[in-house]
């Protein structure tokens, strides 16, 4: 079967590691969607999700602007925080105007497809559900911490996460493009606060499961603090893989050059440490390991370096696109 269009790339995520990975990849010739988890509830994204009862902005936000081809002051314009002493404190402009937009179309998901037609959006970006979901973790005490934003600082020991209400419904479209893809990526992000609660969603994760297309985990550069404190890479899949039905991952992408010490001191400060690439446990559990030096140090922050990460991914891509389609 020859292969016709762009090859298609689905990414799930959230947090600050998912729009760093896709700046990287759409400058390459493929069809992207972003599955962008709607379980935050913290900052700016909280209080519009309690004052407005809608699901949480933020992350979706942060996506579009990733994805956006637009004027740099009109990106900084949709990215700007106010810093005032009254209620317009800490909002972002950004998230203002789809909260807005989601009032005037009756619905989120609509909002985000006109503010993706707003700023000229490369690809696709989809919550994970159509409404506000809340992140629960089960310590491993037995005790029940509600939040996503309060999870991370419970001093406590991760057993499990889950979603509440019971009734979460995914997104047709959201379906639909996990069993298009050719390449799914989980990652880079916070792992029970920003990639699980994507998976958990009532079906999403069993059709990552199903999928026949190659999955990549963009494994985390450091550990952190209150969910993955003394994760080794293996660990992160493991635990993944406790929360689904299936062992689903066929390649995992890691750091394999030494984080400076200087930058190690400052994360020791907040518990982090470099997550270590296993290979006996990685090889235990069937994975491809793909290692190179993806780390890039912006604005005193370890990120995953965008323009290596997706000329990688996209090399995966290309391999296996070649071997599915001219099979």
């Amino acid at each position: 079967m020859s292969y016709i269009g762009q090859p298609r790339i689905v990414v799930i995520g959230g947090g600050t590691g998912l729009p760093v990975l896709l700046r990287g990849l759409k400058q390459y010739p493929v069809d992207i969607t972003a599955i962008v988890t709607v379980a935050d509830d913290g900052g700016s994204s909280g209080r519009i999700r309690d004052d407005l009862q809608i699901p949480p902005p933020g992350d979706v936000r942060n996506v579009l602007a990733a994805l956006s081809d637009v004027e740099p002051l009109v990106e900084e314009m949709f990215q700007h925080r106010f810093k005032t002493s009254n209620e317009l404190s800490g909002h972002s402009l950004g998230n203002l105007i789809l909260a807005a937009m989601t009032s005037i179309t009756g619905n989120f998901v609509h909002a985000i497809q006109e503010m993706s037609k707003f700023l000229n959006v490369r690809g696709k970006v989809l919550p994970a559900a159509n409404q506000s979901v809340v992140l629960h973790a089960e310590m491993e005490d037995g005790t029940i911490v509600s939040g996503e934003s309060k999870i991370p600082y419970s001093g406590k020991k991760i057993k499990k996460v889950f979603l509440t209400p019971k009734n979460i419904r995914p997104l047709p479209e959201t379906v639909q493009a996990i069993r298009q893809a050719d390449l799914i990526i989980l990652g880079p992000g916070s792992l029970y606060t920003s990639i699980l609660p994507n998976l958990l969603v009532p079906r999403l994760g069993d059709e990552v499961c199903r999928s026949e297309a190659k999955k990549v985990y963009i494994c985390n550069l450091m550990t952190q603090a209150g969910e993955t404190h003394g994760y080794s890479a293996s660990d992160h899949v493991r635990a993944l893989y406790d929360h689904m039905s299936c062992a689903f991952i066929n390649t995992i992408l890691v750091n394999n050059e030494e984080i400076p010490p200087d930058v190690q001191l400052r994360y020791k400060e907040e518990l982090a440490n470099p997550v270590s690439y296993d290979l006996p446990g990685l090889s235990e559990l069937g994975l491809e390991v793909v290692h190179a030096d993806i780390a890039n140090l912006e604005n005193g922050a370890l990120r995953h370096d965008p323009k290596k990460v997706a000329k990688i991914l996209y090399n995966l891509l290309i391999a296996e696109t070649k071997k599915r389609y001219e099979a």
